[in-house]
């Protein structure tokens, strides 16, 4: 690739399955991963939340992106992703979709404006147009008021 960036974030073992990881910025604070109850003791994430946290954040900064540059910041945005975990044909654990909901805390007048970012914010997306080849990502964009604005 012509235009490629590379980023390397470290894990180091803690014990258990806990581990810590240590980003490539060096003003982040380091995040505790761990497996859920029982295998692990939940002293953080883990991978799975990680992920599912991943594209929802993906998801949300583009949309706010397309909006800002459309002049129809909303005055509040919440997002929610909701993961399902399945047993695959061989009997392994796999993500098996995530399910997004932004909320978006806007008026009729710029919910009429923001139309086009819902055709174009999902395709700029990095992480979930990269997850999307193998795990199933459904999107929904609606007002506080419950009026669907964008469903895939």
């Amino acid at each position: 690739m012509a235009d490629e960036h590379t980023f390397t974030l470290n894990l180091e073992h803690i014990e258990g399955y806990e581990f810590r990881l240590k980003f490539d910025w060096p003003d982040l604070p380091d995040l505790t991963l761990d497996e859920p109850l029982p295998l692990g003791n939940q002293q953080g994430p883990n991978a799975s939340r990680l992920l599912a946290a991943a594209v929802a954040n993906c998801l949300s900064a583009s949309l706010f992106f397309c909006l800002s540059k459309a002049h129809t910041t909303p005055r509040g945005m919440k997002t929610a992703v909701t993961g399902s975990i399945a047993r695959n044909d061989k009997g392994r654990m796999r993500i098996d979709r995530l399910d997004v909901a932004i909320t978006l805390d806007t008026d009729a007048e710029q919910a009429a404006r923001l139309l086009r970012c819902t055709s174009l914010f999902e395709d700029y997306c990095v992480v979930t147009q990269s997850v999307r080849h193998g795990i199933p990502v459904h999107i929904k964009i609606a007002t506080r008021a419950g009026e669907t604005l964008y469903q895939d």
